[in-house]
């Protein structure tokens, strides 16, 4: 969406990368990260082909990238950014369950995740500990992973059994997508995305596709506030 100009006298700033569909939201992260002497905002966008060009004309040190966006998926977009072994750190920032999808965008390479809800006191400490190699979570997930890891077992009862593509489309469901609107979106045939909303409803124990809408509306509108 924007690529912001080059200003020698910031030229040395930390370099960031805003990803993210709402606008006050990228207007209030750019508020913050530009009132310190040492970070710069260099783009922004609200969905992942657009950001994928701006982050190749940018090159920024960090990525702050949401769950949801326009026309795709924060997760889709941590993984192809991953993939290239040398891409930006990348901080994930959402009003999505951190219990949910935190762990899942860090098995996909993001670097930490924040809370929209936690935004205002947390969102520079998360910067700076991501920018220093480090991992940020807040203190209840980090707590929660740590006994996972201890016990070693992972709950695979409700959402949190839904692997990465199905939780993505029951996501796409709960915002009013349809089935050939999803493939297209995916760029998967009508026949897989069937396929996985009856795994999906399956798993979550749902008796028809009008339960499985209800419940994923439902969810999407509890989850965005």
């Amino acid at each position: 969406m924007t690529l912001s100009p080059e200003c020698p006298s910031v030229s040395r700033r930390v370099r960031i990368a805003l990803v993210d569909d709402h606008p006050l939201v990228r207007e209030g992260l750019n508020a913050r990260i530009g009132a310190q002497p040492d970070l710069q905002v260099c783009c922004e966008a609200d969905d992942p082909e657009t950001a994928l060009a701006l982050i190749r004309e940018c090159k920024p040190d960090l990525v702050i990238v949401d769950v949801a966006l326009r026309h795709g998926s924060g997760l889709e977009l941590i993984k192809t950014l991953s993939a290239t072994g040398n891409g930006p750190r990348i901080l994930v920032v959402s009003a999505y369950d951190e219990e949910l999808f935190a762990e899942r965008m860090l098995r996909a390479g993001a670097h930490g995740y924040v809370n929209k809800q936690e935004l205002h006191g947390s969102v520079l400490e998360a910067i700076r500990t991501v920018l220093a190699g480090e991992i940020y979570l807040s203190a209840g997930l980090a707590q929660r992973l740590a006994s996972q890891a201890v016990s070693g077992r992972r709950s695979t009862q409700g959402l949190e059994g839904l692997s990465d593509r199905e939780l993505q489309i029951f996501e796409l469901i709960g915002r009013g997508a349809g089935t050939r609107a999803i493939a297209a979106q995916l760029h998967l045939s009508v026949h897989t995305i069937e396929s996985h909303r009856e795994h999906i409803r399956a798993k979550l124990k749902l008796r028809s596709g009008t339960e499985l809408l209800r419940r994923a509306v439902l969810w999407t509108l509890e989850s965005r506030g």
